[in-house]
């Protein structure tokens, strides 16, 4: 019963992380498609840049929740350590490569916060303080992703003290690496904005 609802959950989380908050957003409200505008980039950072505050706060918000949500139901339905971290997993890979959009996704940042919130609330304030302060000293989003990216495989350790968790973590920082790569490369010239 427990690997059925494991597995059940790991394709619910994969499709709901699938789904595009901002493309969705946009649409409803009027405003361009980000895929086609800006950075082309469905997140909440270019929401943010073509369509204004409102459209970027309930990208970022909508996000959040699509990683958080799932892992919720996880535990409250008891999994365990392994089959928590496959459903924060789904969906995370669900918004980087999602179904519903030929597997072209965002970048993961808002989701795999939501997913490492619904893991550990601690390892996610660990999250927030240091995106906040990289973010106040260098003004650069992206380079506030990175190095909170960087540094909460730590975090899940010191913190949760989860094998699984930090394991999990280091793919998704991978993936968040993988995904910046375009601005990593604009960090290194000084041309990130």
């Amino acid at each position: 019963m427990d690997i059925t609802i494991s597995i059940g959950l790991t394709i619910f989380a994969y499709l709901l992380g699938s789904i595009s908050i901002a493309v969705v957003t946009c649409k409803v409200m009027g405003l361009p498609d980000p895929r086609k505008e800006g950075s082309h980039n469905p997140g909440a950072t270019n929401v943010y840049q073509i369509a204004g505050k409102k459209a970027a706060i309930i990208t970022l918000f909508g996000d959040l929740i699509k990683g958080f949500s799932p892992v919720l139901i996880a535990r409250l339905v008891g999994l365990d350590e392994l089959a928590l971290a496959s459903v924060a997993m789904a969906a995370f890979m669900g918004h980087l490569y999602p179904i519903f959009y030929r597997f072209k996704g965002g970048k993961g940042v808002a989701t795999g916060f939501g997913v490492i919130l619904g893991l550990n609330a601690l390892v996610a304030l660990a999250m927030l303080v240091t995106w906040l302060l990289v973010y106040k000293v260098y003004k650069l989003s992206s380079l506030a992703a990175l190095v909170t990216a960087l540094l909460t495989p730590l975090f899940f350790y010191f913190i949760d003290g989860s094998l699984i968790y930090s394991v999990m973590a280091l793919a998704i920082t991978g993936f968040v690496f993988y995904s910046h790569r375009s601005n990593i490369k604009k960090i290194i010239d000084e041309t990130e904005d």
